[in-house]
């Protein structure tokens, strides 16, 4: 099972567009897709519908029955979607606790890495959402993913918090023991503003060698999208935004049965 984290210390810059295209691109491709929001604000829960305050159990019962944890524990938490093989791990209100119940515990930062590795048979793909502030639920997804993926809006004040993500991705990376693949992913782009270009130039000159080529544009079908509480893949699979996450898809090293 691939698991890729999608992370940045600002809000605001299209991380839950990203998780939700992305993993609906890989569930039309058949595969099977865990959308995992570790997010107190649940806005990938809230994308699809679900009720977060009716829920029995999410993956903050994952956080708080840390011993015990096993597949049928995963497995219960999680809510379908309207998409075939697309699953959610929503979140629930009590993840902003965590840090203040049980921050200081040993091993607090592998929980999520080791309830994955019990149900890492069941999907292909596992994208985890986070929330913009860095503590044990940005710490968790960090140490369990394979890929880092940093979206980034074209715009002077998000490049700023960038910055501040990639010093945390060296820093965690040394407590970790790990070196981060990452990739930065321009986002929101709009090609009529010289504010939007003169961002992605910089992009391209402070991070060349971690930066996506391409860029994800302003889109409005992405919001119309949710509205459909599906990925716009599905709701509108031929708008410009689409096609920039098929491109994604592909420099990620994921290549549809079609090319």
């Amino acid at each position: 099972m691939k698991i890729w984290t999608v992370a940045n210390q600002k809000g605001g810059v299209g991380k839950t567009t990203t998780t939700v295209s992305l993993g609906g691109l890989l569930a039309q491709q058949g595969k099977q897709v865990l959308l995992i929001d570790t997010d107190p604000h649940a806005s990938l829960s809230y994308y699809f519908g679900v009720d977060v305050d009716g829920l029995t159990s999410s993956v903050y019962d994952i956080f708080i029955n840390k011993a015990t944890i096993d597949a049928d524990t995963v497995l219960n938490c999680l809510s379908p979607t309207k998409v075939d093989g697309l699953y959610v791990l929503p979140a629930t209100m009590g993840l902003a606790t965590l840090d203040r119940q049980m921050g200081s515990e040993p091993g607090m930062g592998l929980i999520l890495k080791k309830a994955l590795a019990t149900v890492k048979h069941r999907f292909d793909v596992a994208l985890i959402d986070c929330p913009p502030v860095l503590g044990v639920l940005m710490v968790n997804a960090l140490a369990a993913c394979d890929k880092v993926i940093v979206p980034v809006q074209t715009e002077f004040l998000a490049l700023k918090g960038l910055d501040r993500m990639m010093k945390t991705l060296t820093i965690m990376g040394r407590s970790l023991d790990k070196q981060f693949d990452t990739l930065i992913v321009p986002t929101m782009f709009d090609r009529r503003t010289n504010a939007a270009i003169k961002a992605q130039a910089k992009l391209m000159t402070d991070y060349k060698n971690d930066v996506w080529q391409g860029m994800i544009p302003v889109d409005t079908r992405f919001r119309d999208a949710s509205l459909a509480q599906l990925p716009a893949s599905i709701a509108f699979p031929r708008t410009r935004g689409v096609h920039a996450y098929q491109q994604l898809l592909k420099a990620l090293g994921v290549r549809s049965s079609n090319d």
